[in-house]
C-alpha cells in the first residue's frame, strides 16, 4: 500500500474519529446550556461542569494507560463509544422524568470524561497499529483536520441544534453519533495481541516503567516538559483572550461575541492548513526540526494580540493571529505524535501517551485559573504577555534539547 487512502481499517477510523468530534462538540454546549437555563447553575457551578470531565484525566491516567497496554485497543475503544452513548442517553431520560439535577449533571459529565480517558489512551495506542511508521504522521494530520473542521463548525452546528430541538434532544443526537463510532470501529479487522499474563507486573510497576520510559527519555523527555509548560502557557493565553476580546475598549478591544467567532474560524482554517503541509515538512526537515521550528515560531502569532488596539484593523489582526498559530500547531502536532508513537514499544504505547496527556490536562486546570488570577492582579495584557511568555520558555526547552535531531525510524526491509 503506497497511500493512507488504501489503508482499508484506517478510513474505518478517521471516519469514526471525525463523526464522533462532532457529536463531543455538540454535548458540550448542550450541557452548558442545560446546566444555565433549565438547572439555574451560578458561574462556579458551570465551572465545575466544565472542569467535571478532566478530573478523570488527572486522578486515573496513569492507571488507565497500564490497562489499555494489557489490553487489546479495539474492545475498549468499542466499548467506551458503546458506553458514553448508553450515558448521554440517560441525561433526556432523567430530564423527561425531573431527576436531572446539577450535581447529577456534573456527576453524568464526571463518567462520560472517565469514558474519554479510557478511548483516548487506547485510540493513541491502537493507530501505530493500523498504519505503518512512513504513514503516521500523514495519518495522525488528517485527524487533526477533521478535529479542525469540527473545532470550526462544531459549535455552529450545536448552537443550531440546541435552538431547533432543545439541549436534551440535541444531546440525544451525540449518543448516536457514539453508536456510529462504534459500529464503525467494530469492524476494524487489524488483529491484536493481549500482554501475557505472565509478563504482567503489579499495576504500580508497570505505571512507573511508563513515566520512567518517558522521562529518562533522550529525545522524549525534553518534549514531554517543553509540551507540559506549552499547555500552561496557551490556556493562560485562551482564557484570557476571551475576555480581552469581549472587554470594553479601555481594558480590551470591545468586539462582540460574532467577531470572536470569525478567529475561532481562521483558527480551524488555519489547522487545516498546517495539517496538509505536515507530512511534507517532516519528509523533508524531519520530525524533530519540523516540531522544535513551529514551537520557537508559535509566540510570534500571538504578539499580534496584545499589541492590537480597539479599531476596525482589530478583527483582521486576530484572525491572522489565529490563522498563522494554527497553521503552525497543524504542521507540529502530527509530526510530534507520530514520533512518539513511532518510538514508542507497542507493550509501552498506552502508558507513555497517557502519561504525557495526563499532565497535559493538568496543566488545562492550572492554566485557565492563572490566567485569570494575573489578568485581575495586573490587566488583560499583562496576562497575555505572560502566556507569550510561557510559549517562548517552551520553545527554549525543547531547542536548547537533543529533540530537534529526532527522526522517524527507517522501515525495516527484508530480502
Amino acid at each position: 500500500m503506497t497511500r493512507l487512502a488504501d489503508v482499508g481499517d484506517y478510513r474505518k477510523f478517521w471516519a469514526a474519529s471525525t463523526t464522533s468530534i462532532f457529536g463531543t462538540y455538540v454535548t458540550s454546549l448542550a450541557l452548558q446550556v442545560l446546566a444555565a437555563l433549565t438547572l439555574h447553575a451560578t458561574a462556579t457551578e458551570i465551572g465545575l461542569l466544565n472542569a467535571a470531565r478532566w478530573v478523570p484525566y488527572l486522578v486515573l491516567g496513569l492507571f488507565v494507560g497500564v490497562l489499555v497496554d494489557r489490553y487489546r485497543s479495539r474492545p475498549l475503544l468499542v466499548g467506551a463509544d458503546f458506553a458514553r452513548a448508553v450515558v448521554l442517553c440517560a441525561i433526556p431520560l432523567l430530564h423527561l422524568a425531573g431527576l436531572l439535577t446539577l450535581p447529577v449533571l456534573i456527576a453524568v459529565a464526571g463518567l462520560l470524561g472517565l469514558l474519554s480517558l479510557f478511548f483516548d489512551s487506547a485510540d493513541q495506542a491502537f493507530l501505530p497499529k493500523l498504519v505503518p511508521v512512513r504513514m503516521l504522521t500523514s495519518a495522525n494530520a488528517r485527524l487533526e483536520q477533521s478535529h479542525a473542521v469540527a473545532q470550526t463548525t462544531g459549535p455552529l452546528l450545536a448552537a443550531a441544534l440546541v435552538k431547533t430541538i432543545g439541549a436534551p434532544l440535541a444531546i440525544l443526537l451525540d449518543a448516536i453519533s457514539y453508536l456510529i463510532s462504534g459500529v464503525l470501529l467494530a469492524g476494524i479487522g487489524t488483529r491484536e495481541q493481549s500482554a501475557p499474563r505472565a509478563q504482567r507486573r503489579s499495576v504500580l510497576a508497570e505505571l512507573r516503567e511508563g513515566v520512567t520510559w518517558v522521562y529518562r527519555h533522550r529525545m522524549l523527555a525534553p518534549q514531554a516538559v517543553a509540551g507540559h509548560l506549552w499547555w500552561l502557557a496557551h490556556n493562560v493565553l485562551t482564557t484570557v483572550q476571551v475576555l480581552y476580546v469581549l472587554r470594553a475598549p479601555d481594558s480590551g478591544l470591545g468586539l462582540g461575541e460574532v467577531q470572536l467567532g470569525i478567529t475561532y474560524a481562521c483558527a480551524g482554517v488555519g489547522a487545516v492548513a498546517g495539517g496538509a503541509l505536515a507530512n511534507r515538512s517532516g519528509r523533508r526537515f524531519g520530525a524533530g526540526r519540523t516540531v522544535v521550528t513551529t514551537r520557537v515560531l508559535m509566540p510570534l502569532p500571538w504578539l499580534l494580540v496584545p499589541l492590537t488596539g480597539p479599531g476596525p484593523a482589530a478583527i483582521v489582526l486576530l484572525g491572522l493571529s489565529q490563522l498563522l498559530f494554527w497553521v503552525l500547531m497543524g504542521v507540529e502536532g502530527p509530526n510530534e505524535m507520530a514520533y512518539r508513537q513511532a518510538i514508542t514499544p507497542a507493550r509501552l504505547q498506552g502508558r507513555v501517551n497517557t502519561t504525557i496527556r495526563s499532565l497535559n490536562r493538568g496543566a488545562i486546570v492550572l492554566g485557565a485559573p492563572l490566567g485569570g488570577l494575573i489578568a485581575d492582579a495586573t490587566s488583560l495584557r499583562t496576562a497575555l504577555w505572560a502566556g507569550i511568555a510561557g510559549l517562548i520558555a517552551s520553545a527554549a526547552v525543547l531547542a536548547a534539547s537533543p529533540a530537534r535531531h529526532a527522526t522517524l525510524p527507517e522501515p525495516q526491509t527484508t530480502r
